[in-house]
């Protein structure tokens, strides 16, 4: 089966930084679009940022444009999420999934990570 870790978490001031990385073993990394989803507390689980495969495109939550950077790494097999400027509404569990399609704007993705928890206080 596919894996993926996800690792970068943590407890952070609002206005601070954070760098997720997602690493993805037995699979082939370069084949899948790479998406970032985010789960709060009483809410659904939301696409934050997602990145293609082959010729790239990005996308981007409305509530996190211009904060957020999605990039990957076909030769570390790994995709980061590099949060700036983060508030405390953006406090939920992350989670790195893979996808096999072309599409990357859904939350039809294929294997997922175990999340990790981001915490921004005020």
């Amino acid at each position: 089966q596919v894996q993926l870790v996800e690792s970068g978490g943590g407890l952070v001031q609002a206005g601070g930084s954070l760098r997720l990385s997602c690493a993805v073993s037995r699979g082939t990394f370069s084949s899948y679009a790479m998406g970032w989803f985010r789960q709060a507390p009483g809410k659904e689980r939301e696409l934050v940022a997602a990145i293609s495969r082959g010729i790239l495109s990005t996308y981007y939550a409305d509530s996190v444009k211009g904060r957020f950077t999605i990039s990957r790494d076909n030769a570390k097999s790994t995709v980061y999420l590099q949060m700036n400027s983060l508030k405390p509404e953006d406090t939920a569990v992350y989670y790195c999934a893979a996808r096999i399609g072309l599409a990357i704007e859904t939350i039809n993705y294929n294997y997922w990570g175990q999340g990790t928890q981001v915490t921004v206080s005020s």
